[in-house]
Order: structure tokens, then C-alpha cells, then sequence
């Protein structure tokens, strides 16, 4: 597994049976020749059970085109090492520095141009996607939304519940909260992809329903607005959330000025596979299903726990 930074330092993490962990520099990620002579992609989940999959982060604007286009050369760039699944940020498609009638007038349905576009796409590059757009909700107002995106066709759709009306700013003032649903599911590589969006992190009954529902991997895309205190409340929940529901957890954060980059991969034991700093980039790990089993017959919390999340209003 890998992790890289805007520097250009990428750190090479691998696992041993014994759930030891080795970190060691390399100048561009994963040496695929090292592994896996003559080849230049990751380890296709064809050769095991796994997936590769990649946290890509940016800071979006007010232009959707030029938005769109940037999330093309970050997919580009997965595709070229591996990915299998990408996440992107909350709000990739449209973002503006206060939740205003920006997002409103800017709003596209699902099958708008930008989703349209980033569907032929990630099929053409043979990449599933997770993204962040605002949707139309009426009366003035949008929804929070994530797509997945596979074989050209949308897969999955979650809209956010909680919203961040916290730390000065008032989501809601433009945003209609969801009601709780059954999630809807990602199948791939035999892994089940849960989604749920930045301010979920801080309620980890999110994350538990969709591991009842079925989930071994979150997608977590995010608009982490910078304060203090910040980043440290993102890398804490993140780890959190991993290690107490024993998934993969996979956070695209936005970066500066909207969001506080960060992005990371993490696995069921709350082990940083991949790590992003501040810049424009993208992080790539191999996620593992015996790593999965492994941690939940080690530590088998969630068959014996005492307490069931129920939806509420």
C-alpha cells in the first residue's frame, strides 16, 4: 500500500500475516516491478481478493466545466496506477465559500451534464467513482449528494442527513437533510462500499448502520472546513470509525481553501494505508479482504456487541 504527498515523498506500507506493519520510501508509490515484474498497474483484484482503490483530493470552485476537468486528470491518474475505486470530495462538482444561492442556481439532477460526464468517463477508464454534487431539492433549496458511479451508470445515491450547522456555519440555511433510509450499497470486487459525507463522521451511528447494512468499506467524501483543533477532530474520527466497526475506511477531503485536505486510506485496525498532506493529488492503497477477516476474528466486536442502531427522525 502506498500513501504520497505534494513533495513528491510516497511511502510504501505492507502487511504481514502477523498484522505487523512495514513503511519504507519509494520515489513514486508502489514499486509494481519489484512485486509484480513487467507490469506498471497495482495488483489487480484478479490476482486475490482485493481492490485498489484511491482518495483524490483538490479544491473546487464556482466553475463546474473546470471542476470537472480536474476530476478527469485525477481519475486519469488512478486509473494509470491501478485504481479500481476512486473517491473524490463532497461539493467536487460545485463549491463556493458560503452556502448561499450559489449552490442552488448551480444545482444539476443526477443525470445533469457533470454527472453524465464523469459516468462515461470513469467507464471508459474502467474506474468505479464516488463524488460530492449539489442537487436540486426545491423550494430553494438543494440536497447534499453522493453518486457512485460504475460501468457507466450511477450504482448508489446518498443524500447527507447530518448537517454541519455547527462551528459558526449553518448548512441548512440551503441544504434539505434526508431522512434516515436503507443505504444503498457499491458491490465491488467482492468488497461492499457503504458512503456517508464529512459531518456524519462526528455520529458513529452512521457508519454502524451501514455496516449492519452490509458495508466492510466506507466512502467518505468531505468539505472539512479548516479551524482549530480541526484536522485533529478529521484524523481522530477517521481513525475511530475504522477501528470500532473494523472497515476500511476511504475520506476525500477537499483542500485549502474549502477544506483541510488530509485524505486518507485507512484500514479495519485504523492503520493509515495512504496519507495526503495539504496539496492537489492522490493517495493509493490495496484493500484486503483476508486483512478484514483477519481483524474481525481477532477482534470481533461487532457480533459481540449488546446494542442495535435504529434510524431516527
Amino acid at each position: 500500500m502506498t500513501s504520497s504527498s505534494g513533495n513528491g515523498l510516497s511511502w510504501c506500507r505492507r502487511h504481514s500475516r502477523f498484522s505487523r506493519s512495514v513503511q519504507e520510501p519509494c520515489s513514486r508509490g508502489w514499486s509494481q516491478t519489484e512485486y509484480f515484474p513487467g507490469s506498471t498497474r497495482w495488483p489487480s483484484s484478479k490476482m486475490g481478493r482485493s481492490t485498489s482503490s484511491v482518495v483524490a483530493q483538490f479544491a473546487p470552485g464556482e466553475d463546474k466545466a473546470a471542476n470537472v476537468d480536474t476530476m478527469i486528470g485525477l481519475l486519469t491518474q488512478a486509473a494509470e496506477r491501478g485504481a479500481q475505486l476512486v473517491v473524490l470530495p463532497e461539493f467536487a462538482v460545485f463549491t463556493a465559500p458560503a452556502m448561499d444561492d450559489r449552490f442552488v442556481d448551480s444545482a444539476e439532477p443526477l443525470d445533469g451534464p457533470s454527472v453524465t460526464r464523469l459516468a462515461r468517463v470513469s467507464a471508459e477508464l474502467g474506474v468505479s467513482v464516488v463524488v460530492g454534487l449539489n442537487e436540486p431539492a426545491g423550494d430553494g433549496r438543494i440536497h447534499n449528494t453522493l453518486v457512485a458511479l460504475q460501468d457507466g451508470a450511477i450504482a448508489a445515491v446518498y443524500r447527507k442527513v447530518h448537517l454541519y450547522d455547527a462551528f459558526g456555519y449553518k448548512e441548512s440555511d440551503r441544504v434539505l437533510a434526508a431522512d434516515p433510509s436503507t443505504p444503498q450499497l457499491l458491490e465491488l470486487d467482492g468488497f461492499r462500499i457503504g458512503m456517508q459525507t464529512c459531518y456524519d463522521l462526528r455520529f458513529p451511528e452512521t457508519t454502524r448502520w451501514l455496516v449492519d447494512a452490509g458495508a466492510d468499506v466506507i466512502a467518505l467524501p468531505a468539505e472539512w472546513v479548516p479551524g482549530p483543533l480541526k484536522e485533529y477532530h478529521w484524523n481522530t474520527l477517521l481513525r475511530a470509525r475504522a477501528i470500532e466497526n473494523t472497515v476500511y475506511v476511504v475520506a476525500a477531503d477537499q483542500i485549502a481553501p474549502g477544506g483541510s485536505g488530509n485524505s486518507a486510506i485507512l484500514d479495519p485496525m485504523g492503520i493509515p494505508l495512504a496519507a495526503l498532506g495539504e496539496a492537489e493529488g492522490v493517495g493509493v492503497a490495496v484493500l484486503e479482504r483476508d486483512r478484514l477477516d483477519t481483524v474481525r476474528t481477532i477482534n470481533p466486536a461487532l457480533t459481540l456487541r449488546r446494542y442495535r442502531v435504529e434510524p431516527g427522525h
